[in-house]
């Protein structure tokens, strides 16, 4: 089985950092690299935040782990991996900044090799493994996919399948820089890359919270207060258990207290799916939620779903077969250019876009704008 530019020992285990002193001899190593490949493994199930469990990182020197339960304090890799450089280059980053940044913070600038090998034509969410296999022609183990990263000790076949995620990072942000430098899409890249690290990934502000759950849109103004008001004290109380916010209240079940607007607590007690826990311990400042949204007594009939506009949807199937037929020329997937949600909203008259503004507009938006 190929294990990659480093053989696969019981020398996987010097690679990895377990002290302090260890930390900032790293620290001021990767301080001076061109680019640094980092990936986490983390924990998820029983926490409203995930708990890493291991950081790798790769140079173009070596590949290492940081071992986050035996080092206490990460906050020394703010620096490298906060900086302008080096580079910080990451497949699929999203889940990774956000489970870093309680740890270190910030970390960017990201190259996500992901979004680049969509630009270069592969799938939107094709994984490391088939970038790898695709572009670089090595095949990634698949051994360790079900480990449980909070155990210890790790193995050495345990390390050395989690610096696999590293070691390719860095020839694959090559291989795939070449592949869109030959076909003009280097500006592509950028503007997707420039827009990467948001606060959003890292915190969630509670007031927000409701725009996550789906089926609370639309809904009259008493609905939508209890809709934000809800969701901002589930996402609280989760964060002041340290809970994932479904153990407090599934969406499904939040979204039918909205819809229901439930007045005493057998009534919220009749809301399908309701925690038990929650309906004895919860269940006065769920119903002083209710209260303070002011919603008339009956509440109002909820909307009626809307019937398909026929000449809009004919317009969305226009649209599409545009897009479907520029994608094929570009040899991209369509979703890339344009998802059905933006085609509908144009068709719908609708501006802001993401269709219409970039790299996208030049390449299909100003054509749809022409076929409306």
């Amino acid at each position: 089985m190929h294990r990659g530019l480093y053989r696969a020992s019981t020398e996987s285990l010097q690679n990895v950092i377990t002290n302090q002193a260890e930390l900032t001899r790293l620290t001021e190593e990767l301080e001076q690299a061109e680019a640094i490949a980092l990936d986490t493994e983390f924990l998820r199930e029983k926490t409203y935040r995930a708990q890493l469990c291991l950081l790798q990182l790769a140079t173009t020197d070596r590949a290492l782990c940081v071992d986050p339960l035996a080092v206490a304090d990460l906050r020394p890799l703010a620096a490298p991996l906060g900086a302008a450089r080096p580079v910080k280059v990451m497949h699929a980053a999203r889940q990774d900044v956000e489970v870093l940044a309680p740890a270190i913070g910030v970390v960017g600038p990201i190259f996500d090799t992901q979004i680049a090998a969509a630009l270069a034509g592969l799938p939107t969410q094709v994984g490391l493994a088939e970038a790898v296999r695709r572009l670089l022609g090595r095949e990634l183990s698949k051994a360790h996919t079900r480990t449980d990263w909070s155990r210890r000790p790790l193995s050495p076949e345990q390390i050395d399948y989690a610096l696999d995620d590293v070691r390719y990072l860095l020839p694959l942000k090559s291989a795939l820089e070449e592949t869109l430098e030959r076909l003009g899409r280097l500006d592509w890249l950028q503007e997707e890359l420039a827009s990467l690290v948001e606060d959003e990934w890292i915190a969630i502000d509670p007031s927000r919270a409701w725009l996550r759950i789906r089926g609370l849109k639309g809904l009259d103004e008493g609905r939508t207060r209890l809709a934000r008001a809800l969701a901002a004290w589930r996402e609280r109380r989760a964060i002041e258990r340290d809970r994932p916010r479904g153990w407090i209240l599934e969406d499904a079940t939040l979204r039918e207290i909205v819809l229901r607007v439930p007045r005493t607590e057998a009534q919220l007690a009749a809301v399908p799916e309701l925690p038990p826990a929650v309906a004895k311990h919860c269940a006065k400042e769920i119903l002083a939620l209710v209260e303070e949204a002011d919603i008339p007594d009956p509440p109002p009939p909820l909307p009626a779903r809307r019937r398909p506009d026929p000449t809009v949807a004919a317009l969305v199937r226009k649209l599409g077969a545009i897009a479907q037929a520029r994608a094929a020329e570009l040899g991209v997937s369509p979703e890339l250019l344009a998802t059905r949600r933006d085609l509908e909203q144009l068709a719908e008259g609708r501006r802001d876009v993401s269709v219409l503004s970039g790299w996208r507009r030049r390449v299909l938006g100003e054509q749809l704008l022409a076929a409306l």
